[in-house]
């Protein structure tokens, strides 16, 4: 059986932390930042952790290897 493709969209948003949580960047920190508080916008900087719920697709269909 052939080996399954990792997909690239995922894998450039997604990682992995040691424990095996999966880790993205929060969104909203782009542009329009003026309206935003400096405390949301310090809050944003941070990764975020996927939750449970999420957490077997990311891994089983879009990072097989991951």
């Amino acid at each position: 059986m052939p080996k399954m493709k990792t997909r690239r969209s995922a894998a450039k948003r997604f990682s992995f932390t040691g424990t095996g949580k999966v880790k993205y960047k929060k969104q909203n920190l782009r542009h329009i930042l003026t309206k935003k508080s400096t405390k949301r916008k310090r809050n944003l900087r941070h990764a975020g952790i996927l939750s449970s719920d999420n957490e077997p697709v990311i891994r089983k269909k879009l990072l097989p290897y991951g």
